[in-house]
């Protein structure tokens, strides 16, 4: 409700209109400063190193399409465990039999699960989705074409590839879990059953609890458009156990200048993260740039993300990780 003047305004002397200008002068120069920080920051600025993610993303795209039960699948399961194995991680996989979603015939799924510091047992679960779709669907030219699945998801799987540099020295209370997720969109039309490692994931939580549990999750979803937008997602703001976690990752980016974490809802996005909330009750939110007109198309390809927005989001989930509550 607006409130009204209580008696007629009176005009300002010659001193509060100088004052005024200067005031407002002096806030929108502090306004352009700040923009302007966000608008040049550069690669080289930034101490997380997004070229080195950005060549994992064009590493993994190399391998080609990569959806559940694949060959290429497969390749890219090698490459990572080696991968986090090399740089300390504790790797398993957590494997299951899933009916092909056309013929029924069993396909393999495999969450890979990486360990930092396994006998912390309060931990902080950083995870993505490492399969593609099987073809990209939404393509209006060939929706049956080669689909490499660039920013949906190598975007987050090379985040948590190069994060795996820094997190065995990292300053952080909590043990850390990196999960990658098969089977999110081992899917052949959009009606089809989404999430399906995660699920598996959060029941296997739920019903035979580990000896630790998890204090916050964050999920990493196409988290590599050249264009970043990285609005709060609704379910994770919806839901009070997890909105604190959202406001603490969102103003370690306004601490950072990082300004492409825009500090309001936009959309509502069913991810992996409602499964781990719902079933397994993590407080997990979804980081996610959902304005992305190249999803599930051909045109999701390397060409289309960025080092610079890799650097951004991997800088901010990294400093979140030192101060984390």
């Amino acid at each position: 409700m607006k409130r009204q003047p209580s008696k007629p305004t009176r005009k300002l002397s010659l001193q509060a209109v100088f004052l005024t200008v200067v005031v407002a002068v002096c806030c929108a120069t502090f306004g352009y400063m700040l923009f302007a920080r966000s608008a040049v920051m550069r690669l080289e600025d930034i101490p997380f190193n997004g070229a080195r993610a950005y060549e994992y993303l064009e590493r993994l795209c190399e391998i080609g399409p990569r959806p559940s039960g694949s060959a290429g699948m497969k390749r890219q399961q090698d490459l990572l465990a080696e991968h986090f194995r090399e740089l300390g991680g504790q790797v398993e996989f957590q494997r299951f039999e899933y009916e092909h979603p056309l013929d029924g015939s069993p396909v393999e799924i495999a969450n890979l699960i990486v360990r930092w510091h396994p006998e912390r047992t309060e931990r902080i679960l950083l995870c993505a989705h490492y399969d593609t779709l099987p073809y990209p669907m939404l393509d209006r030219m060939d929706p049956r074409g080669k689909f490499v699945g660039a920013n949906d998801n190598a975007s987050g799987v090379a985040l948590l590839m190069e994060l795996a540099h820094d997190v065995p020295e990292l300053d952080c209370r909590y043990g850390i879990d990196f999960v990658l997720f098969d089977a999110e969109e081992f899917i052949f039309d959009h009606g089809g059953r989404f999430f399906v490692g995660s699920e598996h994931f959060a029941r296997a939580y739920a019903d035979d609890p580990p000896p630790y549990r998890y204090r916050w999750g964050v999920l990493l979803d196409m988290v590599g458009d050249a264009n970043l937008q990285l609005y709060q997602e609704s379910f994770s703001m919806g839901w009070e156990d997890t909105r604190p976690l959202v406001e603490q990752i969102w103003s370690t980016a306004e601490r950072l200048g990082v300004r492409d974490f825009i500090p309001r809802t936009k959309h509502e996005v069913l991810d992996d993260h409602t499964k781990l909330h719902d079933i397994a009750g993590i407080p997990c939110c979804d980081v996610i740039d959902f304005d992305y007109s190249p999803w599930h198309t051909r045109a999701d390809t390397p060409a289309r993300c960025s080092a610079l927005s890799l650097a951004k989001v991997g800088w901010v989930v990294r400093e979140w990780l030192k101060t984390v509550r």
